[in-house]
């Protein structure tokens, strides 16, 4: 069992799981579907149903009504596992094809999602080591959802049978788009199964233990191994380095898991439908990096329930699920009412949920779908929001929505074959994110805060922003910036070096180049592998107490919550910006340097100052680079999006502001609602406007 799990991962970290080039060209057009049937619409609005929850003869009264509301996807399937193989190898996949058939002659197309998440109580009982183990020793109970157990070869074994039947069956029906994997990846298992399977994935990480004990420094603690038997599962005080390489174990099991089902669909499956999954935004439970390199396209869950929707918040997020694949992506799931888990009864604004869907579109979404399409008569989420109500009567909701579905009918065709296209990229690591949660030093510091803090002015000043990973091919970027960028590995730092050397230019934020590889301290002090490049180095960390003042060439402003001293080491760094007078170790330090490396820049930046010092400080650094925006000015609380692609250009306008406010175009551009040119445009709150450039 133990050479074969482990071969398990060498397979997973040798083989890149290359997808036919159909995948990548129906990313930007869709195909004709075979049997005659038209090609879906290149804007999709949808809708989570679960047929098989109410009579067959209701399912005609619900498609008519998403059809009046333009409705043009559903994803079905997720939670039926026990309907559609009620008995252990006794499966009944007649009402699902009933469904897609049906929901086919209303112009609706389907996305199914394998049953994984939701695993029948037949097999729990006959087989309960799939189900996972907590942290705490305890077993997983039925009539939850996730309770499976992500590395059991059992579960897996059954999933592959029951996504079999599926893909046999729906592989070349022409209205079945796409496939969701499983829902919402989350829990883990720790079992002693999981645990030895971890241990199999260090010896093929480190191949010797004396490999291991000397990146994990066990020294410290006289917690050297002498047997790999002996390493446990830590997640919260244990080695930093044995609780980073559980998460990248995490990943890959995922990785696996998820595999494990795309290849018995894909083996069926027409090119032309695509594999996803439903990820959670910020969610970091494991690395989106690698659990996105098999989809064909990435997708998320975003409800809106904190009670109005943060455009730069929830706009980053959006550019951070694009950036899995580097190209559109789907919203899974979205809402506008109460919401069970988190007993929230606010609901957005009248006209809020129409903006939301376009703010959505505008970073890069292709379809996005409402959760749910009706209320649930019981189970846990059964005061969930939904389109339509318990009675079979359209909720309030349901006239936004269908205003939303004409719009996307009208727009699509101009936006068909168009994506964001970004010259500013933000790098984000998850290995940095766990590291620094581990040991966040100070008491509110939150790393995906401090990205946040770069990310709104660059965007506030009129750029689309691409959210990658630090290994990602930069060459298209003028700008990379990189806060919190805690653990960079010897290879990520040759890779940095190399983009500013060739004209990039490089702006790290603080806490950034601390550790290497394994989560350990880089024997000179930060950043790291970058000191030399950078010419200069963090001579020492603090947390503020207070806050500390800060100026230079971005003018005067206050510094908080954590800093950095810097010290200049070549005669050719710029200093920045200096403290002023607090603690004494701060005084006239510098706090931000440049360097000119090769034919670009490299820049630290080790203060967190305030909202209009980031920004004055992200307008150097756009003029630095040279990048010019890529939206048209805009009033504060009117947000500006740009999808390009296939000779045109189309801009979305929506104010998120209280009051009306009006915008004028550099350019005349053509209403692709009214079909009228317009010079400007006059958006009421929540107000949306879909111009296009005309050539």
């Amino acid at each position: 069992m133990a050479v074969l799990v482990s071969m398990r991962f060498i397979v997973l970290a040798s083989v890149c799981f290359v997808q036919a080039s159909a995948f990548l060209s129906a990313q930007d057009q869709p195909g004709a579907n075979p049997g005659g049937v038209p090609a879906p619409p290149s804007l999709l609005l949808g809708a989570a149903w679960y047929p098989e929850q109410w009579p067959e003869p209701r399912w005609n009264a619900d498609l008519d009504l998403m059809q009046k509301a333009h409705i043009h996807l559903v994803r079905i399937g997720e939670f039926s596992w026990s309907r559609l193989e009620p008995q252990e190898g006794k499966y009944d996949l007649d009402w699902m094809e009933r469904a897609v058939d049906l929901a086919g002659k209303h112009g609706i197309y389907v996305v199914i999602g394998t049953p994984t998440c939701a695993p029948p109580a037949w097999l729990t009982q006959k087989y309960p080591e799939t189900l996972r183990i907590s942290e705490a020793g305890q077993r997983a109970a039925h009539g939850e959802r996730g309770q499976f157990n992500f590395a059991n070869d059992k579960y897996r074994e059954l999933a592959r049978k029951i996504d079999e039947q599926l893909a046999r069956r729906f592989a070349h029906n022409p209205y079945v788009i796409a496939w969701q994997i499983d829902n919402e990846y989350s829990f883990v298992s720790f079992d002693s199964n999981t645990r030895a399977q971890f241990q199999d994935w260090l010896k093929v990480r480190y191949g010797t233990l004396d490999n291991l004990n000397r990146a994990w420094t066990t020294a410290y603690w006289s917690q050297t191994y002498f047997s790999w038997g002996q390493i446990p599962i830590e997640t919260a005080n244990g080695n930093p380095g044995l609780m980073l390489d559980w998460k990248r174990f995490v990943s890959d099991t995922w990785r696996s898991y998820q595999r494990n089902q795309i290849e018995t669909i894909r083996s069926y499956a027409d090119p032309r439908q695509r594999i996803t999954t439903n990820m959670m935004g910020w969610f970091d439970g494991f690395d989106h990096y690698v659990v996105s390199r098999d989809l064909d396209l990435a997708a998320w869950d975003d409800p809106i329930s904190q009670g109005h929707l943060d455009p730069i918040r929830n706009g980053a997020t959006h550019d951070l699920t694009r950036g899995f694949k580097k190209r559109s992506f789907w919203v899974m799931e979205t809402t506008a009412g109460p919401t069970t888990w988190n007993n929230g009864g606010t609901m957005v604004d009248k006209g809020e949920m129409r903006a939301t869907i376009w703010h959505d579109i505008g970073h890069g979404a292709d379809a996005v779908s409402y959760w749910q399409w009706r209320d649930d008569l019981n189970g846990q989420e059964q005061n969930h929001g939904a389109i339509v109500d318990v009675d079979g009567e359209p909720d309030p909701i349901y006239t936004e929505i269908a205003q939303v579905g004409r719009e996307m009918e009208k727009a699509g065709p101009e936006l068909q074959g168009t994506r964001v296209e970004a010259k500013v990229a933000i790098l984000h690591s998850y290995d940095s994110r766990w590291t620094l949660n581990w040991q966040k030093m100070k008491g509110g510091y939150d790393p995906i805060e401090e990205l946040i803090s770069y990310y709104r002015p660059l965007h506030e000043l009129g750029n689309s922003i691409d959210i990658v990973s630090p290994d990602s091919d930069l060459s298209k970027y003028k700008l990379a910036v990189a806060p919190a960028l805690n653990v960079i590995s010897q290879g990520v730092a040759d890779h940095l070096i190399q983009y500013a050397k060739q004209g990039g230019n490089l702006v790290l934020g603080l806490r950034s180049g601390m550790k290497d590889d394994s989560n350990a301290r880089w024997a000179q002090r930060q950043p790291g592998p970058l000191v030399d490049t950078l010419g200069a180095r963090v001579e020492q960390y603090f947390g503020l107490e207070a806050p500390v003042p800060v100026s230079g060439l971005w003018g005067a402003s206050t510094a908080s919550l954590f800093e950095e001293q810097l010290k200049v080491l070549a005669p050719d760094v710029e200093v920045l910006m200096r403290y002023g007078v607090s603690n004494g170790w701060l005084d006239n330090q510098p706090a931000a340097i440049t360097r000119k490396v090769g034919r670009g820049t490299i820049t630290y930046i080790g203060v967190w100052m305030d909202p209009a010092g980031m920004k004055r400080a992200a307008r150097w650094m756009l003029a630095t680079s040279g990048v010019k925006p890529d939206m048209p000015p805009a009033p504060d609380g009117v947000e500006v999006y740009r999808r390009a692609g296939k000779g045109k250009e189309v801009f979305i306008f929506e104010n998120f502001s209280h009051a009306s406010q009006t915008v004028a175009l550099p350019s005349a551009m053509r209403d692709l609602f009214s079909g009228r040119v317009v010079h400007s445009v006059t958006l009421p709150v929540y107000g949306v406007a879909v111009l296009a450039i005309d050539e």
